[in-house]
């Protein structure tokens, strides 16, 4: 497959994730005012969803390698990037990369929030 054609299935997935991920907000924005509950929903979804898909795109042929780039890549990556960092961490896991493995744990977590904060401190700094 060329590289547009790929580029057109994720990017089509995307769009769709990005819309599911907002319709999830939506839906329990109003029953849980207060706690991130649609955030919490997606990424435990996203992974399972990522984990089936993925599971079937590597074990299976149910499931192309174009579907896999228009559902895995591009529904699950605009719904969560949490369900592919899932996915990732549990391959090094798979691979026996347990070092790998809990620096993509720790500078994932670690790193996330050092990234955060350090954007919030440059938008106040900024603003």
């Amino acid at each position: 497959m060329k590289h547009a054609g790929a580029l057109m299935l994720v990017g089509a997935g995307g769009f769709l994730g990005s819309v599911a991920r907002y319709a999830v907000a939506l839906l329990f924005a109003p029953l849980a005012p207060g706690f991130p509950f649609a955030t919490l929903t997606v990424n435990i979804l996203g992974s399972f969803l990522i984990g089936f898909l993925g599971e079937l795109a590597v074990s299976t042929t149910l499931v192309s390698p174009e579907a896999r780039l228009f559902l895995v890549t591009g529904f699950c990556g605009g719904f969560t990037t949490f369900s592919a960092y899932m996915f990732e961490h549990s391959a090094l896991l798979k691979d026996g990369q347990l070092f790998y493995a809990g620096i993509y744990l720790a500078g994932s977590i670690a790193g996330g929030l050092v990234a955060l904060y350090t954007g919030m401190l440059f938008a106040k700094l900024w603003t």
